[in-house]
């Protein structure tokens, strides 16, 4: 069975500026979504489905929808903030989503096979896909998940602080924990992240987990269960988020799940800033001249 890829595009890119998930960096006006579903595809996944908001699905699926006929089957899902459990209440002032948890969580009636998670901004690099197929394709239980592990010092934008993951893993490679560090910055003394107004030094060789997982469809009774807890604790909030890598680590701290860390050497680049869409478009010119990619992705 071919594994799905859940694209998580909802987001507004509130520190970019603007709907970055359709903005082009590549030579033929390409996006980063358009080179992961490309890699996707050659690493053998056969749908892909978008999570995005119901503000922008025409102009979203215009774009997509043409590239992609005959290449692979797509499907779309919204994610809102009145997309809650039965019963549940919540501030009605907010108006920020629920976070990536509550995204995954959108598309329970259309994922029924292994899936991988990613965000819509990020460019992985080629080798993570085949990664994480070939686990996806080959792992026999439903309770082994996995995760595509980062360096650190090779996801840090130059352009301000990002929110990272930040992991611990045993002998095995299993991930122990993960820990959503949401404001990492690189300072004249090195990489640190700042809680509470107070700065920790972070090592660069540290794995920090870039939202690409790895799952298996019982995930989405664990997201329902635990956004139902979350919502009970801090639904009244304005900001808080449901964050995967927090839902992850309650499933490990449960025993029975096991999450695979498969490590990537790749530089990461993406657009959290309108500021790293010149790197971004320099680093896709320079995959092209290697050969990597064509410089028209789609015929």
């Amino acid at each position: 069975m071919k594994p799905t890829l859940l694209v998580l595009a909802a987001g507004m890119g509130s520190r970019y500026g603007g709907l970055k998930q359709i903005d082009p960096i590549g030579p033929s006006n390409e996006t980063i979504i358009d080179y992961s579903i490309h890699d996707a595809i050659a690493a053998g996944f056969g749908k892909i489905v978008f999570v995005i908001r119901e503000g922008f699905q025409k102009e979203f699926k215009e774009l997509f929808d043409a590239k992609l006929a005959g290449k692979i089957e797509v499907e779309y899902v919204s994610q809102e903030i009145e997309k809650v459990p039965e019963g549940s209440s919540y501030n009605l002032e907010r108006e920020k989503p629920w976070g990536t948890g509550h995204a995954i969580l959108m598309a329970k009636e259309c994922i029924k096979e292994p899936f991988a998670v990613i965000n819509a901004d990020d460019y992985y690099g080629v080798e993570a896909y085949k990664s994480m197929a070939d686990f996806l394709m080959n792992s026999k239980s439903e309770q082994e998940y996995s995760m595509v592990g980062y360096k650190l010092a090779n996801t840090i934008s130059e352009n301000g602080s990002v929110s990272r993951g930040v992991c611990t893993t045993n002998a095995i490679d299993h991930l122990e924990t993960v820990v959503e560090r949401t404001h990492i910055e690189k300072l004249s003394e090195g990489i640190a992240y700042k809680e509470d107004d107070k700065w920790t030094p972070l090592a660069g060789d540290t794995i920090v987990s870039m939202n690409f997982w790895g799952f298996k469809p019982e995930l989405f009774a664990h997201l329902e269960d635990q956004f139902k807890g979350f919502l009970t604790e801090a639904g009244q909030e304005l900001k808080s988020e449901f964050y995967i890598p927090s839902v992850v680590a309650k499933i490990i701290d449960g025993g029975n799940t096991s999450v695979k860390v498969l490590k990537s050497d790749a530089q990461w680049f993406g657009v959290t800033y309108r500021e790293d869409k010149e790197k971004v478009t320099k680093a896709i010119s320079g995959l092209v001249e290697k050969g990597v990619y064509p410089s028209k992705l789609w015929s």
